[in-house]
């Protein structure tokens, strides 16, 4: 007999399905598994495992890391046309925190990540497991937009990153999930691209690291929305204390 717990499940299950623009369900196995058992069946990565970062001893504030970076002129991007530094935004404290790529359009026009259709998603996905954008951190590997959204360059990174691995030590969340392959490489110390990263759980520190795609991405090849979907619920999981995840 069905229980009141199996139905609020079952609920949630179905309103996440709706916020990844699914049109219903299906009783292909595939979509059986649980949340703990995606890192179980996920690929092999080529040679070692990527190894996480020890993140520094110190702990600082986000106003400390924002005033250290200050009207950055420490790469080119400062005189390829961006209008301002995209810091990050969200909950000092929070106990999730998102990483994305590199600020957009919008994101360069308004100073806040994730803004355009792309952050639209983001909002979506958190959502969908019950958080709002102000429970959440988000921040991006690199604060200013590269010309015409082309992908950052090696020393783009070797600039900015620094930045960004001490926004994850100040606020030293529970899970990390990392958007896409820039954000992935950067926090796990690796090269290999998030199609072979993602489905694991890994470890940054004390927190649980999900590799996932960028939402970006998403938005150009809506069928992997599923994929991001088992992260996520990985990302509940823990969230929520699940040992199996």
């Amino acid at each position: 007999m069905t229980d009141e717990r199996d139905l609020a499940e079952l609920a949630w299950h179905l309103r996440l399905f709706g916020q990844f623009g699914a049109a219903g369900i299906s009783g292909d196995p595939a979509w059986r598994r649980r949340a703990g058992d995606v890192h179980a069946s996920a690929p092999a990565l080529s040679g070692a495992a990527p190894t996480a970062v020890h993140p520094p001893a110190t702990r600082e504030t986000l106003d400390e890391i924002r005033a250290d970076l200050g009207n950055c002129t420490r790469c080119k991007l400062h005189r390829l046309g961006r209008r301002q530094i995209v810091f990050g935004t969200g909950n000092p404290a929070a106990e999730l925190m998102f990483v994305g790529e590199a600020p957009g359009h919008d994101e360069d026009l308004q100073g806040v990540p994730f803004v355009g259709r792309a952050g639209q998603l983001l909002t979506k996905i958190i959502e969908s497991i019950g958080c709002s954008r102000e429970d959440v951190y988000i921040a991006n590997v690199i604060k200013c937009r590269p010309p015409e959204n082309r992908n950052p360059e090696p020393d783009e990174v070797a600039s900015c990153e620094p930045f960004m691995l001490r926004q994850v030590e100040s606020i030293r969340p529970k899970v990390i999930v990392a958007l896409g392959t820039f954000a992935a490489q950067a926090l796990l110390r690796t090269s290999d691209p998030i199609s072979r990263l993602r489905g694991r759980l890994l470890h940054y520190g004390a927190a649980r690291l999900i590799p996932t795609f960028h939402p970006a991405y998403l938005l150009r090849s809506p069928e992997r929305k599923r994929e991001v979907w088992e992260d996520m619920k990985n990302v509940r999981a823990i969230l929520r204390g699940d040992t199996r995840a």
